[in-house]
């Protein structure tokens, strides 16, 4: 089992930048892929970006590929979104998640936080 808080959401001018952080409890958080998913409101909720394990790889969306950057602190047992030059449409709730697989694919992922809202003003 793994419990999964985000943190760092808010409000901010386009442009600007916030960094989210996600929180995990439980034993197995070390063996688990992360990723960040993010759901605006009428819209399914759609995948952000993903780190391995051993934060050894990497990958993000299109729409946010050079602008957001996703990290682990293991030892912390942490996964980090730096968000930086925000548009209104980066607005949405942010969840983190874990999987035993290294993926985009929001099926796979087992645990899912609560969401933290970042809103992004024009």
């Amino acid at each position: 089992q793994v419990q999964l808080v985000e943190s760092g959401g808010g409000l901010v001018q386009a442009g600007g930048s916030l960094r989210l952080s996600c929180a995990a409890s439980g034993r197995t958080f070390g063996r688990n892929n992360m990723g960040w998913f993010r759901q605006a409101p009428g819209k399914e909720r759609e995948f952000v970006a993903a780190i391995d394990w051993a934060a050894s790889s990497t990958t993000y969306a299109d729409s946010v590929k050079g602008r957001f950057t996703i990290s682990r602190d293991s030892a912390k047992n942490t996964v980090y979104l730096e968000m930086n030059s925000l548009k209104p449409e980066d607005t949405a709730v942010y969840y983190c998640a874990a999987s035993r697989s290294f993926t985009a694919t929001i099926r796979a992922y087992d645990y899912w936080g609560q969401g933290t809202q970042v809103t992004v003003a024009s």
